[in-house]
């Protein structure tokens, strides 16, 4: 590939697109490699320092507990804004069908009409 845009090294193309200005003097200067849960357990060490405040938007709030299942695969999935396009749109669109399918599956489980 470097061959195919004329550079003899990967530092002769990074010298020749990346400015002198912006390019680092030294390597930087990294950890040892992580796993994935040793990262999350040194987010959530991070997170633990947080001050958790109540919003009171709407004249109200309500402590309520999402179970894992619901987050991950209802409200933090990207396949319901990221499957097409990055535009709003979609992402609203995907949103709104998350929400839509999270209430339906509230009033199966509860045999109620309706769902806030």
């Amino acid at each position: 590939m470097l061959g195919i845009v004329g550079q003899a090294s990967r530092r002769a193309l990074i010298e020749k697109i990346v400015p002198a200005n912006i390019a680092r003097s030294m390597g930087m200067q990294l950890s040892e490699p992580i796993t994935e849960a040793q990262a999350l357990a040194q987010l959530k060490e991070i997170a633990s320092h947080n001050q958790v405040l109540k919003s009171f938007i709407s004249q109200g709030y309500y402590g309520t507990h999402t179970p894992t299942v619901i987050l991950r695969n209802i409200l933090e999935n990207p396949a319901w804004y990221t499957a097409y396009t990055p535009y709003q749109a979609e992402i609203s669109q995907g949103r709104m069908e998350a929400l839509v399918n999270f209430q339906t599956m509230v009033c199966d489980l509860t045999a109620m009409p309706i769902s806030e």
